[in-house]
């Protein structure tokens, strides 16, 4: 009776995800970023450990000229262009506040043209094109006047002196915090100038302590967010990060930086709900999207990943935390020589819950691990304890539609904690062989699922 019970329910969730709209049953944490704590200058403690990660290093053949980058820029003008300022709209230029875009320290005219612009109703913000604008650590706060936008037709580059960080907040670069109806749009680009501080970092060169390093673009509690038509490169480490944001659109992003950076993750979501991520091209040294806790009700589609870690679900439960993930849903991917596809990652000891998940029609070339659900998680030079008493729980994970070529002869990881398996996963419609052809295989530890449809390498639950 309790196995047509459990059979029952992954039916349930099945015919949810196919029948009902795409949609997913509505989730608890519906209000759980309104009550999100206060802004916190150490959200990314796990970014910052060392770790000898030569199983992630990407060998030669997965270079990042597997994507040429360039011609996509001017086709997602084509396809999503931006318009001129309206007329009813105040024009803000850095330039008439002091700005030079010549290869000076403009940080104190860009403040100074914010000011003007989030006092104004609506305005927007212009920066100019064919001009290299260097910045040292800035902020931009709201609440502002009204709905702002800012044009980015230029270059923002961080400034290479690692000690404009000193006495400053060293994890952020540029930051966007506490505004509504911001867009941030243009056709520029902004230049995280981060070799020297990938140089510094301890995975890099393991005799240097591990010290933070800045996120290129940051945007903390802001509602009604638009962020499209940039290039980001060269993060100092992650690129774009979005925490405690309700109502968010990413879309036509190309982010950039060499495979070899360091924690340069291309997108990271933490503790944000109702968000849309669309039609990017994201290669980096890490993860080309990562959501972490409290991430709700999360869509990428059109997404292309590679080189890069692949698109992760956590790490979750890090340090005994809690951590809550639901309603996420990746439809419409293409992974090029990623060490990793779709993944879920947690730490033993953790808790809450990873749920209502669906990862669907996706293509993998030349991809180590295309699929994966990893409760072990450990990112730490210390061994982490094999099995704890409590972990976060993962279930309710459809895998669809997803085909194409695995680099190792194990194309199915699902490693789930003895105490907490996963459960409620399904399988369907899936082909992953080799890059020549070749026989795959899963590997399975306490994972209770289904398959449907045609399903290889075959499923191990």
């Amino acid at each position: 009776m309790g196995l047509e019970r459990h059979l029952v329910s992954i039916f349930f969730l099945w015919f949810c995800y196919n029948s009902c709209d795409g949609r997913i049953l509505e989730d608890p944490l519906s209000n759980w970023v309104d009550d999100a704590l206060p802004y916190d200058d150490g959200p990314y403690t796990t970014y910052f450990s060392a770790i000898d990660d030569e199983e992630h290093e990407l060998r030669p053949d997965q270079l990042m000229s597997v994507i040429d980058f360039e011609p996509a820029i001017s086709e997602f003008k084509r396809l999503d262009d931006v318009g001129s300022p309206q007329s009813s709209e105040r024009v803000v230029n850095v330039d008439d506040f002091g700005a030079k875009g010549d290869g000076a320290d403009d940080t104190k005219a860009f403040e100074a043209a914010w000011e003007e612009a989030c006092s104004s109703a609506p305005s927007v913000l212009m920066v100019s094109e064919n001009k290299n604008y260097h910045l040292k650590p800035i902020i931009f706060s709201g609440p502002c006047r009204s709905s702002i936008r800012v044009m980015i037709s230029g270059t923002l580059e961080a400034s290479s002196d690692r000690s404009d960080w000193n006495g400053q907040d060293q994890k952020h670069w540029l930051v966007f915090r506490e505004i509504d109806n911001l867009r941030v749009e243009g056709h520029g680009t902004i230049n995280g100038n981060g070799k020297i501080w990938w140089e510094n970092s301890c995975k890099i060169n393991k005799t240097l302590p591990c010290e933070d390093a800045p996120t290129a673009l940051s945007f903390y509690s802001c509602r009604h967010l638009v962020l499209k038509n940039l290039r980001i490169k060269d993060s100092q480490q992650m690129h774009v990060s979005i925490e405690a944001c309700v109502n968010v659109v990413a879309s036509h992003l190309i982010v950039t930086a060499p495979e070899t950076s360091p924690n340069t993750d291309g997108i990271h979501v933490a503790s944000t709900r109702d968000m849309q991520i669309m039609n990017c091209m994201i290669g980096t040294g890490d993860d080309c999207i990562s959501l972490v806790g409290g991430s709700q009700n999360v869509t990428a589609t059109n997404i292309t990943c590679g080189p890069g870690h692949g698109i992760s679900i956590g790490s979750l439960g890090n340090g005994k935390s809690e951590d809550h993930v639901a309603m996420v849903t990746v439809n419409g991917a293409k992974f090029f020589g990623t060490t990793n596809g779709v993944r879920i990652k947690t730490w033993q000891g953790g808790s809450g819950n990873a749920s209502n998940i669906k990862f669907q029609n996706i293509d993998m070339r030349n991809v180590t691990r295309p699929i994966v659900i990893d409760q072990y998680y450990c990112d730490s030079m210390k061994p982490c304890p094999s099995e704890q008493q409590s972990a976060v729980e993962v279930s309710n994970v459809v895998y669809k539609s997803i085909t194409g070529t695995s680099a190792s002869e194990v194309a199915l990881t699902f490693h789930c904690s003895k105490n907490f398996p996963c459960h409620d996963i399904v399988l369907q419609d899936i082909n992953l062989v080799g890059n020549g052809g070749e026989p795959t295989t899963g590997s399975c530890k306490n994972i209770e699922g289904i398959s449907a449809g045609t399903v290889y390498p075959h499923p191990c639950f």
